[in-house]
């Protein structure tokens, strides 16, 4: 953590993440892309539950022993009710912003390999949208760490978390590159995750975040690829071999979302920034093994005994 963070006398959140609350429609199709055809039948079946990025990485943090708390824009809507009781069962705060417009929700279309696309109703935000600044304020002021979905209206929040002087992170996703839309986070952030899967050069964008921003970490991943990294503008770029996962692959549905969980939760407790690497992998991995119909994220034992066991085998070679 920085020098000015909040010392662990004023705080009671370790990691306040910002957005992405919302509920997803998990469809499983034959294949992707889909063939056209006037109907498919549909095993085993479409089912709607609690869970985007942000409830994802709270729900990863949560279960790797930080404590977490969950901030954004929820509807008053049957969506929302989810949203909340997701919460609930969790046992990870959430501090809801009523939200006219309703609760974000997405329809995930899943292949039998485990890929996704990600379908995400554009109606349920509007530009004027804004998380309260004395809520972001009175949170942030009790954190250690910012973990800020790039879902509306977060980047307007982040003057005000870097005023409370904590460290802030950020997931760009699947982001080209380019978009105006992602660079007051690209830029905003100390530790910068992305997918490579929109890149065509994913060092030039690593490099280019650095030079541009804040970020003293920027983190590409690459599924079965496994991972770039490249800690600090002028260092040299890494690349972080893939895990394999503990069961078969069903779906890669939040696997991004549980790497950066793992990672955090290795940087935060001061850990080297390969060592971070290697628990997001795992963390991951692990998130590629459970249907996108259930809800669960690898736990603080499990975690440290798999990064031990394959450090272990990388020492023994």
């Amino acid at each position: 953590m920085s020098s000015d963070s909040p010392s662990d006398a004023e705080t009671d959140i370790d990691v306040l993440v910002l957005g992405g609350a919302g509920v997803d429609t998990i469809v499983y199709v034959p294949e992707l892309p889909l063939p056209f055809a006037d109907s498919h039948m549909i095993r085993p079946g479409i089912e709607t539950r609690a869970g985007q990025t942000g409830d994802f990485v709270a729900l990863g943090l949560h279960r790797l022993g930080l404590r977490t708390h969950h901030l954004d824009l929820v509807g008053a809507d049957p969506e929302g009710e989810l949203v909340r009781r997701f919460h609930r069962d969790q046992g990870i705060p959430l501090t809801e912003v009523p939200h006219p417009a309703g609760t974000k929700r997405a329809v995930n279309l899943v292949g039998p390999d485990g890929r996704r696309l990600s379908l995400y109703d554009a109606t349920r935000g509007h530009d004027d949208d804004r998380l309260p600044p004395e809520t972001v304020k009175a949170l942030a002021a009790r954190s250690g760490h910012a973990h800020v979905s790039i879902t509306q209206p977060c980047a307007h929040a982040l003057p005000a978390l870097r005023d409370a002087g904590v460290t802030l992170s950020t997931d760009l996703h699947d982001w080209d590159g380019s978009s105006p839309y992602h660079e007051p986070f690209a830029h905003g952030a100390d530790v910068v995750f992305l997918s490579a899967v929109a890149l065509d050069d994913p060092e030039r964008t690593m490099r280019g975040i650095a030079a541009h921003g804040r970020a003293s970490v920027v983190v590409a991943t690459a599924g079965a690829d496994g991972a770039y990294l490249l800690d600090g503008a002028g260092s040299q770029l890494v690349h972080v071999p893939a895990v394999t996962p503990p069961a078969p692959v069903v779906d890669s549905n939040g696997a991004g979302d549980a790497f950066a969980a793992g990672f955090l939760a290795a940087w935060l407790s001061g850990a080297p920034v390969r060592e971070c690497a290697l628990h997001g992998s795992v963390a991951g991995a692990y998130a590629c093994t459970v249907p996108a119909t259930r809800t669960d994220a690898i736990g603080r034992d499990a975690l440290r005994a798999e990064v031990a066991r394959l450090s272990a085998a990388a020492g023994g070679h």
